[in-house]
């Protein structure tokens, strides 16, 4: 039960953190992404997931 609140959790942040950098992800499939692109959203995932922890600490 704990693991689907986390991927859900997971999911809404990483489609926040796409619109806020102006990648376009669409729900299931997203091949068409450049790695640019995924990795814009990659990166502020685990930079958003750091300062989340630094915080707790």
């Amino acid at each position: 039960m704990a693991n689907n609140k986390n991927n859900s959790a997971f999911n809404n942040m990483k489609y926040e953190i796409a619109n806020q950098v102006g990648v376009n992800l669409k729900q299931g499939y997203n091949g068409d992404l450049t790695s640019r692109d995924a990795g814009k959203v990659g990166g502020n995932i685990v930079k958003k997931v750091f300062q989340t922890y630094a915080g707790n600490k």
